[in-house]
């Protein structure tokens, strides 16, 4: 997760104000809820833009949608 990108344009806008910190809460037996991120990297290094102010990121690896969270993980328990 990152915050503004001063080497990206079509971010500078947000970039000129100050930055809330980014905050992420870890939901037991879910995902992490992200807040205030403009983009999440993956664990490949893949830049995920964000487009709204909180998003759910896959904690349990079973997503079909990577990195985001889409429900998996309440069709398949808690990991061991």
């Amino acid at each position: 997760m990152t915050g503004p990108r001063p080497d990206r344009p079509d971010r500078q806008a947000r970039s000129d104000r100050p930055a809330d910190p980014v905050r992420v809460r870890l939901c037991p037996g879910g995902p992490l809820l992200v807040r205030g991120a403009q983009e999440v990297l993956d664990a490949d290094g893949v830049a995920h833009p964000v487009e709204r102010p909180v998003v759910a990121v896959c904690a349990c690896g079973a997503t079909g949608r990577a990195p985001w969270c889409d429900g998996t993980h309440a069709r398949i328990g808690p990991r061991r």
